[in-house]
């Protein structure tokens, strides 16, 4: 948003200078993204002077040109040669010195140099309007008043006033803040200051010659809408200091009746639109909402099919603007337009939102409009805006005001104590200092007890309707800065093993970087066609597109997403992982889980010249998984054939009942809704339950064992359903001391084998970490795992 200092002056009285009000804004929430000098025409008229011109005389070299001899006040007169028609002896002009850059109205600047033309020396330029960017003229130079004093500057002459433009990031809850009117409270508020508002005293109906008829059909997307008729206007070039004021915020001048409506917007933050009276059909016009697919052209020549939601202004006929965000191309203002209807209205701002993206307008009505206007303003800027067109165009008010405001927007009405300001602020403020800032901020005290007051916000607040609302706001006119930081601080330790959270996802993070994984950061929002169950998604209210309708219930899609971006790029060997929320409702309970997800697709291994690649399995995510695991210390978990749709096949580690890690392959519907044609192999942790997990393990030394380890190898017989997971915990039961480790080496399923049957060949590892262990030992040991898996499991040992 761009707001003018010199703009902001006419609102309050203060010598404070550009830079001291940038850091008052800064400091009450209005930040301010750079500061800068602005100039009402380019160039700001620097170097120009006013010349008087002596002499006039036909250059000996050419007929279209004249030597002049021009006194600007300086020691020496200069000598100018010039090929305007209208030069001559005695008059007033403007004169480019040497070493001047202009401006000119159209083209490029250009640098002003001491040189010949035909011959003859030239020490400046005498000037056109359009050549120094005052006008569009090029008929001749300019001649000016006999009056105007030799030497005087051109910008003095002119009486052009240099200007500052602050641009300010105006956040989307500061809808108070969009004009220069709600810039200036805050200001006033910090300077404990009164505040000027424009005068609109003098308004007055002169007839009702012109009256039209407002009909509002639907109150609630329009709940107060004003208007007047201004018959007789002349439409015509904006004045010379309206077209400066609007061209110092980056608003371009298109006609004296639609800067007058842009300079009321900037002012005071309420969007007008003024309509050609004699387009309005009936005389009558309507609020209403249009049939589905109503085409409508609008002011840049479109043609737009009207959603059955879209809030128009229409006559008895046919619809003329999209309310509170765009006009439309015959309703419109024209040269020709002599009568005028004036429109100013208080819109939902839901309603406008709505509309506004759907067609995908942005404008500064419906920027005004979607974050909350004030509903009190309406007539006044009405008032403001009629007075003004008046003053530039001329015409007469030929209707009374028509207001339709069926049910005024009540004030925010609560309750603050003075007990919670403090608490919150965490510092004391006297009873009399927030009663003065309140009240500067247009609050009103209703009631005041000793430990309470009772407040009514007006309606243009729409941040403010809560008692921590009112703690900001004291911060922000009392000053961050002016709380003091103690200089004490209380703290209790805890001494519990606690893995932080950060901790454990870095120690992962640098687990895979180091083996070639990169991170992906994917937007919580998702399209709703990912969920698997509709039921449970929390949907967005007012979307920004389908595409972005709900919160993710997995990270699945957005890391296909992510891989199909970069397949289509011609990047096929792909690593990726992702630290992530997922969501859900169930009986209007929200819930957000922590996921962590990994992915991998394509070859192992970049191509090389001596090494073959190969695609990569679900043993290499098998492995990362089981590697993230050990470094985590996290051991105690079941392992299962995994029962998650979003899986061709795959596995989970249960731990306690609950699942922690589920891996595998991404299944078809999954790859197909992402349109990626290339196997994905897919893990999904519960971080959360990985935290948990962590937190429970102590890292304890120990010494690597001087006592050899033994490796018995045993071929069983099972039934298919058997898994190794059921083996090696039966295995670990079995023997929980000297059992190192168990592996399977080989697995056979086939004919040769009975039906319903398959073969595992697992290694088992024993050790003693105090003694070497004898044959007899081992033996014993062996017996007990053969008979244990053979009672609990049904495997037959196979000689």
């Amino acid at each position: 948003m761009k707001i003018s200092y010199n703009w902001l002056k006419e609102f309050i009285d203060t010598d404070k200078t550009p830079q001291e009000i940038s850091i008052i804004l800064t400091g009450t929430g209005l930040e301010v993204e750079s500061l800068e000098k602005v100039q009402p025409i380019p160039g700001g008229l620097e170097g120009l002077v006013i010349g008087f011109v002596k002499e006039c005389v036909q250059h000996p070299n050419a007929d279209r040109l004249r030597i002049t001899k021009v006194d600007v006040g300086g020691p020496e007169d200069l000598q100018i040669v010039c090929g305007a028609a209208n030069v001559a002896a005695g008059q007033k002009v403007v004169v480019a010195t040497v070493g001047t850059t202009v401006y000119p109205t159209a083209g490029e600047p250009f640098k002003i140099n001491k040189s010949k033309i035909r011959g003859e020396v030239s020490e400046g330029m005498i000037c056109a309007e359009d050549e120094i960017g005052l006008g569009t003229d090029h008929a001749g130079i300019m001649v000016l008043d006999a009056d105007a004093i030799v030497g005087t500057l051109a910008k003095n002459y002119f009486k052009l006033h240099d200007d500052f433009m602050y641009e300010i990031g105006l956040t989307p809850n500061r809808a108070d803040a969009t004009s220069h009117l709600g810039t200036a409270r805050d200001i006033a508020a910090f300077l404990k200051i009164g505040i000027k508002k424009p005068d609109v005293s003098e308004f007055k109906v002169d007839n009702t010659s012109r009256t039209i008829e407002v009909v509002v059909e639907n109150e609630q997307a329009s709940p107060r809408y004003s208007g007047l008729t201004i018959s007789g206007v002349e439409v015509k070039e904006s004045p010379k200091w309206l077209k400066e004021r609007l061209a110092v915020i980056g608003i371009r001048s298109i006609n004296n009746i639609v800067d007058v409506t842009n300079y009321v917007l900037h002012e005071l933050g309420q969007p007008l639109h003024a309509f050609d009276a004699d387009e309005i059909k009936g005389d009558k016009v309507l609020v209403k909402n249009y049939a589905e697919g109503t085409v409508f052209k609008t002011l840049d020549d479109v043609d737009r099919k009207l959603s059955e939601n879209d809030l128009m202004i229409g006559n008895t006929e046919e619809p003329m603007c999209i309310a509170g965000v765009f006009g439309g191309a015959q309703s419109g203002v024209k040269s020709t337009t002599k009568n005028i209807f004036l429109e100013s209205a208080y819109f939902n701002s839901v309603s406008v939102r709505k509309t506004s993206k759907r067609h995908g307008l942005k404008t500064d009505a419906s920027f005004r409009f979607e974050r909350g206007t004030d509903p009190d303003m309406t007539v006044f800027a009405l008032k403001r805006a009629a007075l003004l067109i008046q003053q530039v165009a001329g015409g007469k008010v030929s209707s009374q005001i028509s207001d339709h405001y069926p049910a005024p927007v009540a004030p925010f009405a609560f309750d603050v104590t003075y007990k919670n300001i403090d608490r919150l602020i965490g510092q004391e403020i006297t009873h009399g200092e927030i009663k003065a800032i309140i009240e500067a901020l247009d609050i009103k005290i209703v009631n005041e007890t000793a430990d309470s007051l009772s407040l009514q916000v007006p309606p243009y607040r729409v941040d403010v309707t809560r008692e921590v609302d009112i703690v900001e706001e004291l911060l922000r006119i009392y000053g961050y800065n002016n709380i003091h930081i103690p200089t004490q601080i209380r703290a209790s330790l805890n001494t519990s093993q606690k893995a932080e959270k950060d901790t454990v996802q870095n120690q992962i993070s640098d687990l895979l970087t180091a083996n070639g994984f990169n991170e992906i950061l994917s937007n919580s929002l998702t399209k709703s066609a990912y969920s698997d169950n509709l039921n449970v998604a929390v949907k967005i209210l007012n979307p920004l597109s389908s595409d972005l309708d709900v919160m993710r219930q997995t990270l699945l899609y957005s890391g296909l997403e992510a891989i199909a971006y970069n397949q289509n790029r011609r990047s096929a060997d792909l690593k990726f992982y992702e630290f992530g929320k997922v969501y859900s409702v169930k009986d209007d309970k929200y819930s957000e889980v922590q996921r962590f997800s990994i992915f991998i697709t394509g070859a192992d291994v970049a191509e090389q010249w001596n090494q073959k690649q190969k695609p990569v399995s679900f043993y290499n995510l098998k492995a990362i998984v089981d590697g993230i695991l050990k470094r985590l210390s996290i051991t105690d978990f079941v392992v299962e054939d995994a029962t998650c749709s979003k899986l061709a096949f795959g596995l989970q580690y249960m731990l306690n009942g609950k699942q922690l890690v589920k891996f595998g392959t991404a299944g078809a519907n999954a790859l197909k809704k992402v349109d990626v044609d290339k196997e994905v192999f897919y893990a999904d942790f519960n971080f959360d339950m990985v935290l948990a997990a962590v937190r429970k393990n102590v890292i304890v030394y120990q010494e690597v064992s001087k006592f050899p380890a033994v490796r018995r190898d045993l071929s069983m017989l099972v039934d298919k359903a058997v898994s190794f997971g059921q083996l090696k915990q039966i295995a670990q039961r079995t023997e929980r001391k000297l059992l190192q480790e168990v592996s399977v080496f080989d697995v056979y399923q086939g004919d040769k084998l009975p039906a319903g049957k398959k073969s595992y060949a697992l290694s088992f590892i024993i050790q003693d970490s105090e003694k070497t262990l004898t044959d007899k030992a081992i033996d014993s040991i062996m017996q007990k795992l053969i008979y244990n898996l053979g009672k609990e499991a049904g495997a037959e040992i196979r000689k």
